[in-house]
């Protein structure tokens, strides 16, 4: 599949959802789609100096640009990569003395490319990007004074002797950053690092249990010449069998809330009703609420209530307690509220989920191995009644539930657990893929490991206990 290649893809008319993009043919599991470059992308402002600004990888000692001093990129070759993008920037940050917002400099980079190449810059682009929705119009008071403000920010920092806009036009594009803009991720895809414009993705419409999956792929940054860098690039992959002639999606939320407060989020974001199967008939819903049952017998709805508040203020602390790195603190409320919980909620319910998924997370943090992959299991146990087969976070909350059962000693399950992990990782990420490329070599390692268990329990454990000392 080569980079822009719309073959399998076409724009048609989707109703009252507008434009969208359905298949031209059969579309096989794990498909690419198609796979797009940026149009325009930015680092983070929170990142900038921790992430190359070409090639998006999350990097320890980076190389600062030695004119603007703003931009950082892993080496000469990168730099050298990214000099187009970067070189009305990095005169403008020069002169005004300092880097604007990230939405500025989107902004800036997105007007500075329409003028070098026009709204389209390769014959698959199927619409140009000053044609994409703003919803300008619709935006309510609040997020109207902060376009307010990013406009005059934008007019400041933009160099003068170029072509000027209006008002209406730069807040055009920042209306279609503010729509469009697709969150871009490390290497590893753990952590959101960015945001860009990507025209045909902004095409595909939503839908909460989709068909088509989207994924960063950073491509070959390791050759010498800048030349032979593959491109940044989006990858729209199938999450089953797609029918010629049905409409490709992909959700905009993540599907682990309520109908209404998906619903909510997307109005609020993306300024549309979501009408699709899963919020109209509130599928699922019920189990996202579900109360705790033993031999049939359920808590009482007070008591449902009272638990379901508590773990809301608890999930609060938690997230505060994480931001300021107190995470023996985080160890104590998790448990606290997992307790409390207990024959109250059920393992599908939505706040004892993300409480399991904190507690797995800071327990294997601070070495507590056996308690948190016992805490990933019931946590994966409940994502798998909830989530699409080949979810992305899906996929990823079973590798992180595979390592803790790993790092425990719990061989067979921790191998099972990086078995599945890697089929739907194949399916959303793709085999070249850093974090599958690193899932392929964990799963060749403890099949090595279980076959050596297998062989000889005692020795294995002496063995691991051994190269954990070191």
């Amino acid at each position: 599949m080569t980079v822009g290649n719309m073959e399998s893809a076409e724009l048609f008319d989707a109703g009252k959802k507008g434009r969208g993009l359905r298949a031209t043919k059969e579309i096989s599991i794990g498909e690419v789609v198609f796979a797009e470059p940026s149009f325009s992308a930015v680092v983070f402002d929170s990142l900038a100096s921790q992430v190359c600004h070409s090639c998006f990888r999350h990097q320890a000692k980076l190389h600062r640009c030695a004119q603007c001093k703003f931009a950082h990129y892993c080496d000469r070759t990168c730099q050298t990569a990214c000099w187009n993008e970067h070189k009305q920037e990095c005169g403008a940050i020069k002169k005004i003395g300092k880097a604007p917002s990230e939405n500025v400099r989107l902004a800036a980079r997105v007007l500075w490319r329409i003028h070098k190449d026009t709204g389209i810059v390769s014959d698959s682009q199927l619409i140009s990007v000053d044609q994409l929705e703003d919803h300008v119009a619709d935006l309510p008071e609040q997020d109207l004074k902060k376009l307010k403000t990013d406009v005059h920010n934008f007019v400041e920092y933009w160099s003068y002797g170029r072509k000027q806009h209006s008002v209406d036009e730069i807040s055009h594009i920042f209306g279609i950053i503010k729509c469009n803009g697709f969150t871009l991720s490390d290497q590893r895809g753990l952590q959101a690092v960015g945001v860009g414009l990507f025209p045909n993705l902004c095409l595909v419409n939503h839908d909460c249990w989709p068909n088509c999956t989207v994924i960063l792929n950073h491509g070959n940054q390791s050759a010498v010449n800048s030349n032979l860098h593959s491109q940044r690039r989006i990858e729209l992959r199938a999450l089953g069998k797609i029918p010629e002639g049905e409409e490709l999606t992909v959700s905009y939320v993540d599907f682990l809330n309520l109908s209404a407060d998906r619903q909510k989020k997307l109005k609020e974001h993306f300024y549309f009703e979501c009408t699709c199967k899963h919020c109209s008939q509130h599928i699922k819903d019920d189990l996202m609420m579900a109360a705790a049952e033993s031999e049939g017998n359920k808590p009482s709805a007070d008591k449902v209530k009272e638990v379901t508040a508590f773990s809301k203020e608890c999930l609060e602390k938690i997230e505060r307690s994480r931001i300021e790195k107190d995470y023996h603190e985080v160890q104590k409320l998790c448990l606290e509220c997992l307790e409390k919980q207990e024959n109250v909620l059920a393992d599908t319910h939505l706040y004892k989920l993300r409480v399991l998924s904190a507690a797995s997370e800071i327990l294997s943090y601070l070495q507590f191995f056996s308690e948190a992959a016992d805490h990933s299991r019931r946590m994966v146990e409940g994502y798998t009644k909830l989530y699409h087969p080949n979810n992305a976070q899906l996929g990823m909350a079973i590798m992180r539930a595979g390592i803790a059962h790993w790092q425990a000693g719990q061989i067979e399950m921790g191998h099972g657990l990086i078995c599945k992990a890697y089929s739907i990782l194949m399916v959303t990420h793709g085999p070249n893929h850093a974090i599958t490329r690193d899932l392929e070599s964990m799963r060749r390692q403890t099949e090595m490991e279980l076959k050596m268990f297998k062989q000889n329990e005692q020795v294995y454990h002496t063995m691991r206990d051994a190269a954990l000392k070191k």
